[in-house]
């Protein structure tokens, strides 16, 4: 009897709480008949999720989409500053890349198997089977969609393979792009509006990814006459028919214990079980400053793990997050004070530790204060303001990895993407309504409601004040850390530009090959017919 082999199978949350798991079992190897019943069914569908663990919330993940923009440059510590310096070490043995690769491609034949067998599953409820391969189509997607914008032509395949293939070919972004739309149009029509297991697929979060894939198509080699229409026909859909809503305070968007909320389309669940995180989920230390060394300061769950490994660059700090006093985001999404939680001579416990004012103070101001005043130009590699989205008070441990959720796709998203296609049709009174509407609910609340309404007032631009590169700004204020910005610079062909402009450490070395990966050695290697790598690696 022939095994299959499934690595992991993914685990999902129940109800708004996230507080209770799934009832599944982890199975390293199972015949193959299993998955010809209703339970191995549902088991493939669950597995089927697996590989989007392997990137979101990752070190892989976040550095192939963080690292190298405009916004995030590498901090001091880290085996990978390459993949934001551009050097010839970004190459085909980047083994962030090569897992990537391996993991997607067993999720995908996972979901492959899923759509497959449905058919041939005796006593299969037919509206579990479709909803069951509306989920391993909207994977399978999500899979193919982040393949195909990082390295451009790949292998397709859509049945499952059941057995050693040496032979591979790339096929045409075209129809790749034809087959991520096919899938997750599927997955619109067959998917409930919620589910009761968090995380699993649902209707709008089939559509939110629907208007992310039409307005990267919109701009691509591949574009299809009315890309820019269907992404803002999805995206507008998502905003107004299911019930979700802009948070009012936007730092509650990543509130830990509330990842489940109005806001929330869908999220990639992680569990405290090491067993199914695998050490992999550590956005929590990726971003954090290297506090732990500093005078009234250890290292605790509260504060965080300080990896060091991405840095804000000036162009984010200065410039995206320049207006302060109107807009909270900068305040919400960044640490900039630290309390001690290691009492000296000086400082009790409580006492401010470390303040970084995001502004320039004189010397004698510096050496007046019994804390660490740290401005601008003192930041280093080891010291600037920390993103907090991803902090995880809840982990175990300082060792272990970090529980919770990672909000992959949220309704502010959505008000950027209607924005940019109707701008992109030339309706731009459109699309600064999406825009303004975005931009008033990160401006601050006053004392008294004139005063909020100044506030939300001074948010607002005008169309004159509208382009590409103003879009790009205002996603990078509002997704910032959120896996993003490497894929919109590409996407807006702005990669090349925005790096050498604003990322003194990877702007003198960035190429036009660039904006396309390497495939990984191992898959050209593994390959018995010859497998091309992209241009210029």
């Amino acid at each position: 009897m022939k095994n299959i082999f499934w690595s992991l199978l993914f685990c999902l949350c129940v109800g708004s709480g996230c507080n209770k798991m799934l009832d599944e079992k982890v199975v390293s190897s199972v015949t193959d008949d299993f998955y010809n019943t209703p339970a191995g069914f549902q088991s493939a569908v669950t597995g089927g999720y697996a590989g989007l663990r392997s990137f979101y919330s990752t070190e892989r993940g976040m550095t192939v989409s963080v690292f190298g923009t405009d916004t995030y440059t590498n901090g001091s510590d880290g085996d990978f500053k390459f993949a934001n310096q551009y050097t010839s070490q970004l190459d085909a043995r980047y083994i962030h890349l090569r897992d990537i690769w391996n993991n997607f491609y067993q999720s995908i034949n996972t979901c492959n198997a899923v759509s497959d067998r449905a058919d041939l599953v005796p006593g299969l409820d037919s509206t579990v089977k479709h909803i069951g391969i509306a989920q391993a189509r909207f994977c399978r997607a999500n899979y193919y969609f982040l393949l195909v914008q990082m390295f451009g032509k790949v292998p397709l395949q859509l049945k499952e393979n059941k057995q050693i293939v040496t032979e591979s070919h790339r096929d045409p972004v075209d129809a790749v792009y034809n087959a991520v739309i096919a899938d997750l149009r599927y997955a619109a029509q067959n998917l409930p509006v919620t589910q009761s297991d968090w995380g699993r697929a649902t209707k709008p979060a089939a559509e939110h990814l629907l208007a992310r894939v039409f307005l990267t198509r919109a701009s691509s080699e591949v574009a299809v006459t009315g890309d820019y229409d269907s992404a803002a026909v999805y995206s507008t859909r998502v905003i107004s028919q299911y019930g979700f809503q802009l948070l009012p305070d936007v730092g509650q968007v990543w509130a830990q214990g509330k990842e489940n909320n109005f806001e929330t389309i869908w999220a990639v669940q992680y569990t405290t079980d090491a067993l199914y995180n695998s050490g992999d989920n550590n956005a929590c230390r990726f971003f954090l400053m290297q506090y732990d060394v500093l005078a009234g300061m250890k290292r605790d769950l509260a504060n965080g793990t300080p990896w060091k490994r991405f840095r804000p660059t000036k162009f984010l700090l200065d410039t995206l997050y320049s207006d302060r006093v109107n807009d909270v985001r900068y305040e919400k999404f960044f640490t900039s004070v630290w309390y001690a939680n290691n009492p000296t001579a000086n400082l009790k416990t409580g006492d401010t530790s470390v303040y970084m004012p995001g502004y320039d103070v004189p010397d004698a101001l510096i050496a007046s204060k019994k804390y660490m005043l740290v401005p601008p130009r003192n930041y280093t590699e080891k010291l600037y303001p920390s993103l907090n989205k991803f902090a995880d008070a809840l982990r175990p441990d300082n060792q272990a990895s970090g529980v919770r959720p990672f909000i992959a796709y949220r309704l502010a998203e959505d008000y950027l993407i209607a924005a940019e296609a109707y701008l992109m049709t030339n309706d731009k009174t459109t699309a600064i309504g999406y825009m303004n509407t975005l931009r008033m609910r990160a401006a601050r609340t006053g004392s008294t409601a004139s005063e909020t309404t100044s506030y939300r007032d001074a948010m607002k631009i005008s169309e004159a004040q509208l382009n590409i590169d103003f879009i790009l700004d205002e996603r990078g204020r509002e997704l910032v850390g959120e896996q993003q910005q490497w894929f919109d610079l590409v996407r807006t062909h702005k990669l090349l530009e925005r790096v050498r402009l604003h990322n003194p450490q990877g702007g003198p070395n960035i190429e036009a090959k660039h904006v396309l990966r390497p495939i990984p050695q191992d898959q050209i290697d593994r390959t018995s017919n010859e497998f091309l790598q992209n241009d210029g690696y």
